[in-house]
C-alpha cells in the first residue's frame, strides 16, 4: 500500500550506496539491511540503518519488515552506546520533505549522545574518510 504522493526513486543515494554504485563506510550488512556510518555525522559514531528493500519511508515500507528493521536499530543503539561511551542516544526517522526526510529511502539515523555537546547540524561538508573509517570499525568492534 502506498500512502505517499511520490514514487520510489531507484537513483537515490542510499539505493546507490546498496547497489554497490557507492562506497560506504560498511558497519553491518545482512540479507534486508545495511548500516553504515553517516558521511555528515551529528554527533561521533552516527550511523544509518538502511533497509534494502525499496521503500520510500516509513508511511510507503512493508509491515512485515519493520520489525526485524527495529530490531537491528536497538541491537546498533546498543552497540554504538558502548563503542563510543556515550551518556545516551537519539534515534531519528524522518519521512517526506515536510517531516525533514532529503535522502527519499527508509533509513533510521542512530546518534551517539553526549551531556553538554549539541547535535551538529547538517553542514554539507563530508567528514574525513579517516575518521569515519574508524568509527565504523569501533561499531563493528562492539556488535562482536
Amino acid at each position: 500500500m502506498t500512502t505517499t504522493a511520490q514514487a520510489y526513486d531507484t537513483t537515490n543515494i542510499f539505493a546507490k550506496i546498496l547497489r554497490g554504485e557507492i562506497p560506504c563506510h560498511k558497519v553491518y550488512e545482512d540479507a534486508d539491511a545495511l548500516v553504515f556510518m553517516d558521511v555528515m555525522p551529528q554527533s561521533t559514531g552516527h550511523a544509518l540503518v538502511v533497509p534494502k528493500a525499496a521503500s520510500r519511508n516509513l508511511l510507503d515500507a512493508d509491515a512485515a519488515r519493520l520489525g526485524h528493521l527495529m530490531g537491528l536499530v536497538q541491537k546498533i543503539a546498543v552497540a554504538a552506546k558502548a563503542a563510543f561511551v556515550a551518556d545516551g542516544i537519539t534515534i531519528m526517522q524522518f519521512n517526506e520533505l515536510a517531516g525533514g526526510q532529503t535522502v527519499f529511502h527508509l533509513h533510521i539515523h542512530v546518534i551517539p549522545r553526549f551531556d553538554g555537546v549539541p547535535l551538529k547540524p547538517h553542514s554539507g561538508q563530508m567528514a574525513d574518510a579517516v575518521v569515519l573509517a574508524a568509527n565504523a570499525e569501533k561499531l563493528k568492534a562492539a556488535l562482536g
